[in-house]
């Protein structure tokens, strides 16, 4: 019999976990639904790669490290990004935090099981192409959520807008480039307008 685990007690709080919160939000979101989000843009980015540009990356498999990308959080919480570039010293100090926070998590599971999540858990461990990939999924649903919100009316988001805008620009990667000129636009629309059989 195994010994008892609150490795999934702690995972299931990620929704208890509020982004953004040093900005108004017309839609409050948090950890839980962002790491979905940031697990299916991911898996469609490698999709992308592989079907158009000769990618090799595992869509499964950057489903996976997407979905426990901010695992870490439910330890830390959600530190704001300008608090959390302030100066390189913050940033350095703060990863260093999220990697004892990651080894925190992966400690609470049966040893038996250790092995299999590590390479989840553990962002240091994840290989560059897929970090990156992670990383850009992650910037590119920062993005949608920042159109969702002037959508509504919300001009808090119009500079983080801007500022993602440009940060995504700048992937080299052809498959980020694909993904926005393909899906971001719809994000601007209301239902009726993505719900329509003819594009506008």
């Amino acid at each position: 019999m195994s010994q008892q685990s609150h490795f999934f007690a702690h995972l299931f709080r990620m929704k208890l976990i509020n982004r953004w919160p040093l900005m108004r939000n017309v839609n409050i979101e948090n950890v839980a639904e962002h790491s979905h989000q940031v697990a299916m843009v991911a898996h469609m980015l490698a999709v992308i790669g592989q079907q158009l540009f000769k990618g090799t990356i595992n869509p499964e498999r950057v489903a996976a490290l997407a979905l426990f990308h901010d695992a870490s959080e439910v330890i830390t919480g959600d530190l704001p990004t300008p608090v959390k570039y302030f100066n390189p010293q913050i940033a350095v100090e703060y990863k260093k935090i999220e990697a004892i926070a990651e080894q925190k998590l992966l400690s609470m599971l049966p040893p038996e099981l250790q092995a299999v999540y590590q390479p989840l858990l553990l962002s240091a461990e994840y290989n560059e192409a897929e970090k990156r990939l992670v990383k850009a999924a992650d910037h590119l649903c920062a993005y949608l959520k920042a159109i969702e919100e002037i959508s509504a009316g919300n001009h808090e988001f119009t500079i983080a807008k801007r500022r993602l805008e440009k940060m995504l620009q700048s992937y080299p990667e052809p498959e980020v480039q694909y993904f926005l000129h393909t899906f971001a636009a719809s994000f601007s629309l209301t239902l009726d307008e993505i719900s329509l059989d003819e594009p506008l």
